[in-house]
């Protein structure tokens, strides 16, 4: 074949080819006829057809074969003796009919409830959990079981073991509301889903004090949180030890701690203010002297004060575990046009 240009001289497909930078392999691809169908068959004869196709979804419908994955039903077809198609033509089929999802019968989890707990006042609410202690050698813990109070952060009660058990969980917990003089209806006692805080034993106590007692979401730490970071603010102390030598090590050592914890820590969730004295009633207390410092301060040198005498921060009066999110329904104004 020949390409004539405007001037009648007849040029060889090769040479225009050339002069054009267009492949000869294009210009033949162009030149051809489109064909009618919108996609080539390029599976050479292998393509299952619409009625092979839909055979094997009645198959997959089957009742026995409802609930079953895939590659069970290919599993028991081949046994049966029949073959319709490879596995992966399988998936291919129900993508195609968007049905590639979960087949098997499981069981299906409700959601577990997310806890919204609310603290107004010292002992309303506490939690409580169990952290291991490294031993003094490789494979050996000793148990520390603390309870703190939500509102004051305010350590009640704590107990080290030697091993995580429901009768000792239930001793501390006996103790520490005797302790505390709690009444019953009064106390909400929330922990995470350990085999100790499930037990039976300890649900017994609970009901018998008049104590409601409240789980965390299985795997959800930011359930527990105030207790968990209780157990951090303890781990990072700067003497806390790699491990224990022993027991009596260890009480030594969390005796030190709860007493600087209680009395001594200015604790960041209290503005800046001690457990023991939220804990106690002090609030006020503290509170009146900072304000006094402050406006001492200010009238020795009110220049230093831009924005006025300056006020004490109060701890806050709600101390909540997940607090419930209030939605506000948007309210839609028309407004004017823009020019």
């Amino acid at each position: 074949m020949a390409l004539i240009d405007h001037a009648s001289t007849v040029v060889g497909e090769r040479q225009a080819c050339e002069a054009l930078g267009v492949a000869r392999a294009t210009y033949h691809r162009r030149k051809a006829p489109r064909q009618s169908h919108p996609t080539r068959q390029r599976s050479g004869g292998r393509a299952l057809s619409q009625a092979e196709r839909d055979d094997v979804i009645a198959v997959l419908h089957e009742p026995r074969f409802a609930d079953l994955a895939v590659p069970q039903v290919h599993a028991a077809l081949l046994g049966e003796g029949r073959y319709l198609c490879s596995l992966r033509t399988m998936y291919r089929i129900l993508d195609a009919a968007d049905e590639n999802h979960e087949r098997r019968a499981v069981r299906r989890h409700a959601n577990a409830i997310k806890p919204e707990l609310l603290a107004t006042e010292p002992n309303e609410l506490w939690s409580w959990d169990i952290t291991k202690l490294l031993g003094p050698s490789k494979w050996t813990y000793f148990y520390l079981y603390v309870i703190l109070d939500v509102f004051s952060r305010y350590v009640v009660g704590w107990m080290i073991a030697t091993r995580e058990s429901k009768a000792l969980a239930r001793k501390l917990i006996e103790e520490t509301c005797a302790k505390q003089e709690i009444e019953p209806g009064r106390l909400t006692l929330h922990a995470d889903r350990g085999s100790s805080m499930q037990s039976k034993p300890v649900a017994l106590l609970l009901a018998d004090l008049g104590v409601t007692k409240t789980h965390s979401r299985p795997h959800v730490s930011n359930d527990n949180p105030f207790s968990e970071s209780q157990f951090k603010t303890m781990k990072y102390r700067p003497e806390y030890p790699d491990r224990f030598g022993s027991l009596e090590d260890a009480r030594a050592f969390c005796a030190d701690f709860f007493a600087w914890y209680n009395h001594d820590h200015h604790h960041s969730g209290l503005a800046m203010l001690r457990p023991h004295d939220v804990h106690h009633g002090l609030t006020d207390e503290c509170l009146a002297a900072r304000q006094a410092a402050l406006q001492a301060a200010y009238e020795l040198h009110p220049e230093r004060f831009p924005h006025g005498p300056p006020e004490v921060t109060r701890p806050p009066s709600q101390v909540w575990i997940n607090k419930p999110v209030i939605e506000h329904d948007a309210v839609v104004q028309d407004l004017p046009p823009a020019h």
